[in-house]
């Protein structure tokens, strides 16, 4: 029966192809949460300069779920009076977007908390509803009015004046991925430049390219990192001198969600103290599969994502030459094999040259003789009979692998765009007395171009769309 349903549901995602092919609620990008950001002051015209800021965001997992990430930003700004007069002005913070957009679902979330210390003394804000500021950056003014929090400030002469504003802010984005932004266009309105700017992130452990994005990948439809970032052990450290900022100069990190990776050190540490643990090989393998899977089910062309398939492939390797006779292990196995066989063969280079497909066949066969009824097996062995011609035949409630005696028919592969080497990123471990920046790695994402395909109109993106819509419905992954 529940075959026939799974057919069922494929043949009316068929049909609706041959209609048309719309955007789904899929591809729309999650709501953003609202970014932290510089201190406005509260008249356009002002002798006070900040001539220091250090903002550091210390990212840890959700409390509240385990598969998102908050970040706890502590501000510090030090502000001088250069005129001759004492200035008091109303200064403020946005708790949302500064700009008047919303979240992108209509919705216009708050910064939750926020405490502020001038001089090293609490002081009491309140909120306020005033107008947006605007921006030369992306904008979509949907709103003229947000709330801010605003507190009273007393500026002497010739004296330095610390604020400090501290507050917890929400990660976005799709699992396993998480973004986070600090916005530093809103101090242009201070006096002259901001005379040195540090903004630093601190992850719980070591960052590298496959826990975070580099400028010049997009994994996640975000756009691509900052660049001009400086990674020196757990920390990401960007530094300005006498910025007259603008929205080029807003931060943004794209990273993985803490929880997920550290079960890849976690895994990695049991295997290290016992390499016999074959169940530990296992969930590392798994562990580095669903880092590398990004939320459309494919996986990252970085060279950090490169890595993470070897890293991957070689834990579940290792783990089946410990447990031979695991059938899901099996399955995870090719799991695993056949998003890199529709990534990178199917799809790309049109001939299986390293006999992935067979070798796929033949761990979902284990798995099935080792298990009969393991359904995540028998279902990925339906997606990939509707997949790739001649490779499996369904009887019954067998399956007979064709693909083991016979070369199955690859769809004809789109064109890539020509890829451009950009030199490796800067990796400083501390201590170090001098700091390179973070340098643009290989971006290896291409744009799709079709060519000619057997396929015509709409019903060339039949197949991608029916492996997709199972690919999504498979929550849980061995």
């Amino acid at each position: 029966m529940k075959k026939i349903i799974t057919f069922l549901v494929l043949m009316m995602v068929f049909l609706m192809t041959l209609i048309s092919i719309k955007p789904v609620r899929a591809d729309v990008a999650p709501p953003e949460s609202p970014p932290g950001s510089n201190l406005v002051p509260g008249s356009e015209t002002t002798q006070v300069r900040m001539m220091a800021e250090t903002v550091n965001l210390t990212v840890s997992k959700d409390p509240a779920d385990s598969k998102s990430a908050i970040a706890r930003t502590d501000a510090t700004f030090i502000m001088r009076n250069l005129g001759d007069v004492e200035e008091k002005m109303q200064v403020r913070f946005p708790l949302t977007f500064f700009n008047g957009n919303s979240d992108g679902f209509g919705n216009f979330p708050e910064i939750p908390d926020i405490t502020v210390r001038v001089n090293g003394k609490t002081v009491s804000n309140r909120r306020e509803i005033q107008p947006y500021l605007a921006s030369v950056g992306p904008s979509y003014d949907e709103r003229a009015e947000i709330p801010w929090a605003v507190l009273d400030v007393t500026f002497p002469p010739a004296q330095d004046v610390t604020i400090e504003v501290m507050y917890t802010v929400s990660g976005y984005g799709y699992y396993p991925n998480e973004a986070f932004k600090y916005i530093l266009e809103t101090g242009a309105g201070w006096k002259g430049t901001i005379g040195s700017v540090d903004v630093i992130v601190r992850l719980p452990y070591e960052v590298n390219e496959k826990n975070v994005e580099v400028p010049g990948d997009d994994f996640t439809g975000y756009g691509s990192p900052t660049p001009g970032g400086v990674v020196n052990g757990k920390e990401i450290h960007w530094h300005f001198e006498e910025l007259e900022p603008t929205w080029e100069n807003n931060i943004q990190i794209v990273l993985v969600a803490p929880s997920l990776w550290e079960s890849v050190l976690t895994e990695t540490e049991r295997v290290t103290g016992n390499p016999n643990d074959g169940e530990a090989w296992g969930r590392l393998g798994k562990a580095y599969k669903e880092v590398n899977r990004g939320s459309k089910g494919f996986l990252r062309q970085d060279p950090g994502g490169r890595e993470m398939f070897r890293l991957s492939r070689e834990a579940y390797e290792k783990c089946l030459v410990l447990l031979p006779n695991d059938s899901l292990w099996h399955y995870g196995y090719a799991d695993l094999l056949w998003i890199y066989f529709y990534t990178d063969v199917q799809y790309s280079v049109g001939a299986d040259t390293e006999g992935i497909l067979p070798l796929i066949l033949t761990h979902l066969e284990t798995a099935l003789r080792l298990d009969p009824d393991n359904q995540k097996a028998r279902d990925l062995l339906l997606e990939i009979s509707y997949s790739v011609r001649g490779s499996v035949q369904v009887d019954g409630d067998n399956f007979l692998y064709l693909g083991l005696t016979a070369t199955p028919i690859l769809p004809t592969p789109y064109v890539y765009r020509t890829e451009t080497s950009v030199p490796s990123p800067t990796i400083i471990s501390p201590p170090t007395a001098t700091i390179e920046p973070l340098l643009p790695v290989e971006s290896t994402i291409p744009a799709e171009t079709p060519i000619k395909n057997p396929l015509c109109g709409s019903t060339a993106l039949i197949l991608p769309v029916l492996v997709g819509v199972v690919w999504l419905s498979r929550r849980k992954h061995t």
